[in-house]
């Protein structure tokens, strides 16, 4: 299982795991620069959950500011039929892209499962049936 959490940030509420990028609405912050925040609404880590109402209490999410970005255009077409009325216009929503550094709960930080470790088991397992192939 992994630890994740669910933030509000940006007006918007998003689920989270260390380790990953996440755009969201423009933040006022300059890009790589280190951000807190402490609008965690749940936290789950290997299956131990935690629930705030409305927020967690002591828990908290660090982020890096990877950049300030623009999402794609959209297109609001609004037609008036037989009047002959029409209005075209564009979007693009400012964003931001957080780089998720860290899930802490209580002063702790939870650690997210690395796919090397995994690997590691494998590796430790794998000497011992090649030496018993080699045997055979």
């Amino acid at each position: 299982m992994t630890s994740y959490a669910i933030i509000e940030a940006g007006g918007i509420q998003l689920r989270v795991e260390p380790g990953r990028f996440y755009d969201i609405n423009r933040l006022a912050a300059e890009p790589d620069s280190q951000i807190t925040i402490d609008k965690v609404l749940f936290v789950q880590n290997d299956g131990d959950i935690s629930v705030g109402q409305p927020h967690v209490e002591g828990a908290t999410v660090e982020a890096t500011v990877m950049q300030h970005l623009r999402d794609r255009k959209i297109i609001v077409y609004k037609m008036q039929p037989k009047k002959k009325t029409r209005k075209k216009q564009g979007h693009r929503q400012e964003l931001t892209r957080l780089m998720i550094n860290s899930i802490s709960i209580g002063g702790s930080s939870l650690k997210a499962a690395t796919k090397a470790a995994p690997a590691a088991k494998a590796a430790a397992a794998e000497p011992a049936t090649v030496s018993d192939t080699d045997d055979a």
